[in-house]
């Protein structure tokens, strides 16, 4: 199956300055995706998300179509490999990889339609016919009083089990954040936080140790992401599972967290660390160190069923037929119609699961009004 065209398609949302939300870096004024669009010469499209401004995507897309372009999905693989070894100068971390990303996504997509197999059994097989979905919301917003107790009754509503909040800002802001959302949220609320790499190593343990009473099921994001050794000096000393990894490209990046004991929990985005391929090699790492992997889906509609794909691909770490954990995915809380809108029918969760699909590729189709609604140049 040859690729015939390459394209990239700018999505973008902007939030009303009074609904800004985000984290301990910044808040979000416009939420924003690139579709990438690959047509094959059998006429089959593939559709993939990689988390980056358009300008940005389409600057990278420049050095791969040249060798993609009139080149088999089959070999994708090998190729992107050749094409990394050529530009060892430029790394590998940043908008070459993102890009890559979502091509990756649109080729399995686009060769899962063309096989008639949906895109978890072309990256391992489908392990799992439902998903568990936690819900991440609580973030920070220009009102914090009012705006975060909206977000709590939102997480509250959507019914699933788990959900994760935005802290960072200061150590007894962590714990006001999250007495509150105990408080709000009921003492059977599976409840994790996300300080965004917003501290230094001695700030994230003492509020970690603040907040270990609201028993918190993970940590994540305490530090910087090239912090490795203040990963693995915190993890030593942590009264919680600490978690990190989607701002970590590729394996490499991983087999740094996972080989210096930085982490518990693994969470790659695939719209950002190298694609569903790359992804999975990631999960195989950290199964062979038993890291948990929980997928982050902070994107578009696209890469929230990519995420789940891969979710689906995952076979439990322990060999046994019981999973001591439900396998969870990423299902972003906050107001973002490039997730609800641009597909035809857009993934939620039921019962605090997403059903796996079993169409071929991964089994959506897009909604071409809310695309141009949204097309940014």
């Amino acid at each position: 199956m040859k690729i015939r065209t390459i394209d990239a398609v700018g999505l973008e949302y902007r939030v009303p300055a009074d609904r800004a939300y985000g984290s301990a870096v910044g808040l979000v004024a416009r939420r924003q995706a690139t579709l990438i669009r690959v047509s094959t010469e059998e006429g089959i499209e593939g559709i993939g998300d990689a988390r980056a401004p358009v300008g940005v995507v389409r600057a990278n897309l420049e050095l791969l179509k040249p060798v993609f372009i009139g080149a088999d999905i089959l070999d994708r693989d090998a190729i992107f490999t050749r094409l990394l070894n050529r530009l060892y100068h430029m790394g590998l971390q940043g908008p070459l990889i993102g890009t890559y990303s979502g091509l990756d996504i649109a080729m399995l997509d686009a060769l899962g339609k063309g096989l008639g197999l949906p895109v978890c059994r072309l990256i391992g097989g489908m392990a799992r016919r439902e998903v568990a979905a936690y819900a991440t919301g609580g973030y920070l917003t220009p009102h914090p009083g009012p705006g975060f107790e909206s977000q709590l009754e939102a997480i509250r509503e959507s019914g699933l089990p788990v959900a994760k909040i935005k802290i960072g800002t200061g150590v007894e802001s962590d714990e006001a954040r999250v007495a509150a959302a105990r408080r709000y949220l009921g003492e059977d609320m599976v409840l994790a936080v996300d300080a965004n790499g917003n501290y230094t190593c001695e700030l994230a343990l003492e509020s970690m140790r603040r907040l270990s009473p609201y028993r918190i099921h993970w940590y994540e994001e305490p530090l910087k992401p090239r912090d490795y050794r203040g990963y693995a000096h915190l993890r030593s000393r942590a009264p919680m599972a600490i978690s990190a990894g989607e701002a970590h490209y590729m394996a490499f990046d991983f087999l740094r967290l996972v080989e210096n004991g930085c982490i518990d929990i693994a969470q790659p985005a695939v719209c950002v660390c190298g694609g569903l391929d790359e992804a999975r090699r990631i999960a195989d790492l950290c199964r062979l160190y038993s890291v948990r992997v929980i997928p982050a889906a902070w994107s578009s509609g696209v890469g929230l069923a990519a995420a789940v794909h891969f979710a689906a691909s995952l076979p439990p770490i322990a060999d046994s037929e019981f999973e001591a954990a439900a396998q969870l995915v990423e299902y972003d809380v906050g107001e973002n119609p490039l997730r609800d809108e641009v597909l035809a029918e857009p993934l939620r969760p039921s019962a605090g699961r997403f059903t796996v699909s079993e169409s071929p590729g991964l089994g959506i189709t897009l909604d071409e009004d809310a695309v141009r609604r949204y097309t940014v140049d």
